[in-house]
């Protein structure tokens, strides 16, 4: 291994420290790029030794403008916001949520499946923990859960992946940039296999695993007062009162859905609605433009918001105004993410560390679907970000699997997924900080209780990805 590599690696880890002490991700991220882009041209002839740096400012410039991510992206977001303002996310929570008031022994995975439901339209994990979280922690709690219980389940629901079943989800965007295909393909066809397979696993794992948390919780009630009372909690932020039965508007619980329903109704192989490309993108040279498919993904989302303007007269005058505000909230803590992790990933590229990568996978082949699965994870889980993890590292399996004859996009599916597991059990990453809030529980304790079922969940998907099976 050359000296820059030793050193891009010396770096690396370094910046992982970093992350762990607290430190922004971005901003590490950044930094570390740069740092090993100038270490790389220590070694190069003196003309090229700010070529490396030279490609990192490039592919800022050039990520912090491609539409492939800012269109959809901070398009989604803003409808996010539009159904939090008109109510009709939590309409959409309500009407899941309203079988398990009866079935109460059905709450663990009834929490998280309901959890993995909204997370599809509304892409964003915190977002979706804020939104059903007021309504499923009182249910679970007036059943006698303990609140981690509560906060694990809606922990794992919110972000085990089911923003990945979205073509809007930004790792999506991520294969497609270097794939081309679309990623409405990609929701359907490559990810439903590994994330129900992950989805099952990871939910049955915690269900029994919660069997044994409560019945220790309480055995830890009969504890003299004063040992263990309160560990982990913040009183004033728990939520003890079961939410009351609220009128259901089926018309505002299926707005969120709205999106999904026409980017599968226009993609492949349904093609049940055809979008002019006039409404679009024009064509070019004859053919059309590479960047219908990412312009339809925010056609989408602006139909989606106004509908929910529509159904909600009494809102409609702050849509638009929502709507700008979560796509500069998209732009701010997703886009940035995807700037610096591209930016990121080329340093370690001209560094040669991918090009190593690649080379193990060249000699083992068997390492391939592993370590797509689990490299992400690691990365995920220490910067808490499964975005940043997707977009910095798939680009170091895409190479290799064309190599090896493995179709890219199947590979991407497999990174996606690790990255989403690893976000999950991360305590740094802004859902778990969120569910410990909603919960009044520490991270770290819910990210313990996620970590088994997540991997094995993960394990599981690998097994069967290598036996052939999804």
């Amino acid at each position: 291994m050359e000296f820059g590599a030793i050193a891009s690696v010396a770096i690396v880890v370094a910046a992982i420290c970093m992350v762990v002490r607290g430190w922004d991700v971005r901003l590490v991220l950044l930094i570390a790029a740069i740092a090993i882009s100038i270490v790389t041209g220590l070694n190069a002839e003196p003309h090229d030794r700010f070529r490396a740096l030279a490609l990192v400012v490039r592919e800022f410039l050039a990520t912090f403008s491609n539409e492939k991510f800012v269109v959809p992206i901070c398009s989604a977001m803003g409808f996010a916001y539009v159904l939090r303002h008109t109510g009709c996310e939590r309409h959409l929570v309500l009407l899941l949520v309203k079988p398990l008031r009866h079935v109460r022994w059905l709450l663990v995975p009834g929490v998280i499946g309901v959890g993995f439901l909204v997370n599809i339209p509304v892409i964003s994990q915190t977002s979706t923990a804020v939104c059903i979280g007021p309504v499923v922690i009182p249910l679970m709690r007036a059943a006698g859960y303990s609140m981690a219980t509560a906060g694990a389940c809606l922990l794992l629901g919110a972000s085990v992946g089911g923003e990945l079943l979205n073509p809007g989800a930004p790792e999506l965007l991520t294969v497609y940039s270097k794939t081309d295909v679309s990623p409405t393909t990609q929701a359907r066809e490559y990810l439903p296999p590994l994330v129900f397979t992950q989805l099952a696993i990871s939910m049955l794992v915690l269900w029994v695993l919660s069997i044994w948390w409560e019945r220790k919780s309480r055995a830890d009630k009969l504890v003299p007062p004063g040992a263990k009372a309160n560990e982990g909690h913040s009183p004033s932020l728990v939520l003890v009162e079961a939410p009351p039965e609220t009128r259901i508007n089926l018309l505002k619980a299926l707005v969120p859905l709205v999106p999904l329903g026409l980017l599968f109704a226009a993609g492949p192989p349904l093609h049940w609605i055809e979008i002019p490309d006039s409404w679009v993108i024009l064509p070019k040279d004859g053919k059309r433009d590479s960047a219908y498919n990412t312009r339809l993904i925010g056609l989408a989302m602006l139909i989606g918001v106004a509908v929910a303007a529509t159904v909600s007269p009494s809102r409609s005058r702050d849509c638009v105004k929502q709507f700008f505000e979560g796509a500069g909230y998209g732009f701010t803590h997703i886009v940035s993410l995807i700037v610096i992790a591209n930016c990121f990933g080329k340093a370690i590229e001209a560094a040669g560390l991918a090009q190593l990568l690649g080379q193990w996978i060249a000699a083992t082949p068997q390492l391939m679907q592993p370590f797509a699965a689990f490299v992400p994870l690691a990365f995920a889980a220490i910067s808490g970000s499964g975005m940043a993890s997707t977009q910095s590292l798939y680009g170091f399996f895409h190479d290799p699997a064309l190599a090896l004859g493995l179709d890219p996009a199947s590979v991407g599916a497999m990174v996606s997924l690790g990255s989403a597991a690893g976000r999950t059990m991360s305590p740094v990453s802004a859902v778990a900080m969120m569910c410990a809030t909603l919960t009044g529980t520490n991270p770290f304790t819910l990210a313990k209780r996620v970590a088994v079922p997540l991997l094995m969940g993960v394990v599981v998907v690998v097994i069967l990805r290598m036996s052939g099976i999804i």
